[in-house]
């Protein structure tokens, strides 16, 4: 198969005294995201996506929460690993499509810092990486701002 495609999700409940990493980026807001690395759903998503791409199971395999040496790690870190996992299967990214499901905050202008940090960590042109956000509409767990959630689709082909 010359072309694979893989898709992600995560989701982080909010909590107070963490930063708020988003797509690799630090985004102003009261509260950051709980969880044992940075917790940025957003590249999170984008791991699981190409993970599954290529057929290497998926993030907590490979950085499980369990193994300390992850804890707070940048997430910008782990994309760059499954960059090489992906490399190392033989593919190369084609694009990488991403929505954010979050209420607050707006992240109109965190997106082409964004779209360009993580082009940069998967070596491919900002125009293959594209990132969407929308709200809940007051629904649910994300509608009631207790946090935030992350769907990724990846398009990979072979070396």
């Amino acid at each position: 198969m010359t072309y694979r495609t893989g898709i992600g999700y995560d989701v982080h409940r909010f909590a107070k005294g963490r930063k708020l990493m988003l797509g690799g980026i630090e985004v102003a807001h009261d509260r950051g995201l709980e969880g044992h690395s940075d917790a940025d759903v957003l590249l999170h998503a984008i791991c699981d996506a190409l993970l599954g791409a290529v057929g290497q199971g998926d993030i907590g395999e490979h950085f499980p929460p369990s193994d300390k040496s992850y804890k707070d790690i940048a997430s910008s870190l782990l994309l760059k690993k499954v960059n090489t996992i992906v490399s190392d299967a033989g593919f190369q990214v084609v694009n990488v499509d991403v929505v954010v499901l979050a209420e607050e905050p707006h992240l109109k202008d965190y997106k082409a810092k964004m779209r360009k940090h993580i082009s940069a960590l998967l070596n491919v042109d900002e125009m293959r990486v594209n990132i969407k956000a929308t709200t809940n509409e007051s629904l649910g767990f994300i509608g009631k701002k207790e946090g935030i959630a992350a769907y990724a689709t990846v398009l990979v082909v072979r070396k």
